[in-house]
């Protein structure tokens, strides 16, 4: 899915072997709340992957708004989406050395440069 004037993003993080049952029931019904934040913060195309061998979860979007570091932070200060990251942080095992959780100072999510792209015939 093209979207014009968009940035693309790659972010990664480890998925904990015990919680993979949990990780994927969970993100088969995710809160309204938590989708409603993530689409007033101008985030669309928006999925994760889960690579098991690795127990890697990857994680693309494309963001269209103008003020990426101000939508995320209007994001962290939702309160549901609080509450969800409560509920995933534990599920997850950051790469980012010093992350303590989600909306928190230091990301998270890893991210990861992209080193390709192809968008074919518009």
């Amino acid at each position: 899915m093209s979207v014009p004037h968009s940035t693309r993003i790659c972010q990664i993080i480890k998925l904990k072997p015990s919680a993979v049952a949990e990780y994927k029931e969970c993100h088969a019904a995710v809160w309204p709340g938590v989708l409603v934040a993530l689409e007033r913060a101008h985030i669309v195309d928006y999925s994760i992957n889960y690579y098991p061998p690795l127990d890697l979860l990857i994680a693309t979007m494309k963001y269209t708004g103008t003020d990426y570091e101000g939508d995320m932070a209007k994001v962290a200060e939702d309160p549901e989406t609080q509450r969800w990251w409560k509920m995933t942080d534990g599920m997850q095992e950051s790469f980012v050395d010093g992350a303590t959780g989600s909306g928190g100072e230091i990301p998270w999510w890893a991210n990861v440069e992209e080193v390709f792209r192809f968008e074919g015939k518009p």
